[in-house]
């Protein structure tokens, strides 16, 4: 089973969170605090992360749907039946899976730093990683994706976070999850048309350059749909800006429960 933990309070609403490729529940130390004055937490290591299993132990071919099967196991364990899912980046990616597959298991949805698909200069970069992924250490090829992502000085805490943790992972974990890049614009296909009718709160920063602008085109058109954009902000949302994050994901939260909520802290 994937490694988590449960942050109990004596409250009757769950929110999952999931972390980034490289990353892992640290990112989401600016949230933490705030969320639990509300909600009961659960935060996951996906394969390959933190604790969990490495993608080696598993049987049969590493892909979405069985990181899906491995999240919801942790529910089920938990007799958690649904639940909000807070995500950035990578976990927005999830997220968008599980609504598709699996959309009777999410409440609502908060996706920060959100990928719906990559625009032809990204998908230049990966073809580009994926010639050189066998000559460099992984390190070095993440190093890059991280400063071509997040360039900004103002983007320069979130960008070594991830540094920081990524260098905790074994190369084959991490291109194993590189390989399943080429799957990214599948996870959003058919989100409107299975889950059009569950809430989604999108976050973005106005500088995640790569995703931001394909991110607005592709919501269009999903009515339980919602957008921020922060200014002076990158990828990382929730660590370049937690305040902005925090109150806003939490007041879009407290609606879908149909309750006040105290001042964000």
């Amino acid at each position: 089973m994937l490694e988590y933990r449960v942050h109990q309070g004596e409250f009757e609403e769950y929110v999952v969170f999931l972390h980034g490729i490289g990353g892992n529940s640290s990112i989401f130390g600016k949230q933490l605090l705030a969320f639990k004055k509300h909600y009961n937490i659960i935060t996951i290591h996906l394969p390959g992360h933190g604790q969990s299993p490495s993608v080696n132990s598993y049987k049969e071919e590493f892909s979405i749907e069985l990181n899906l099967r491995e999240v919801l196991k942790v529910l089920d364990h938990l007799n958690i039946e649904r639940a909000h899912f807070v995500g950035v980046s990578l976990g927005s990616i999830f997220i968008h899976a599980l609504l598709q597959g699996y959309p009777h298991r999410v409440k609502s949805a908060v996706l920060a730093g959100c990928i719906t698909r990559f625009t032809p200069f990204a998908s230049i970069l990966l073809k580009l990683g994926d010639a050189i992924k066998s000559f460099i250490p992984f390190i070095w090829l993440y190093k890059i994706f991280a400063y071509i992502m997040m360039p900004k000085k103002n983007h320069a805490i979130s960008r070594k976070l991830f540094i920081r943790e990524a260098q905790k992972m074994n190369r084959h974990d991490f291109l194993s999850w590189y390989r399943l890049t080429p799957y990214v614009k599948s996870t959003y296909q058919r989100v409107q048309k299975k889950a059009s009718h569950i809430p989604k709160l999108y976050i973005s920063g106005k500088e995640d350059h790569l995703f931001v602008k394909a991110l607005d085109k592709d919501i269009q058109g999903d009515p339980s749909a919602e957008k921020i954009f922060l200014e002076d902000c990158g990828h990382v949302c929730n660590v370049e800006k937690p305040k902005e994050f925090n109150h806003y994901a939490l007041e879009f939260l407290s609606r879908q429960q149909r309750l006040p909520l105290r001042q964000v802290q």
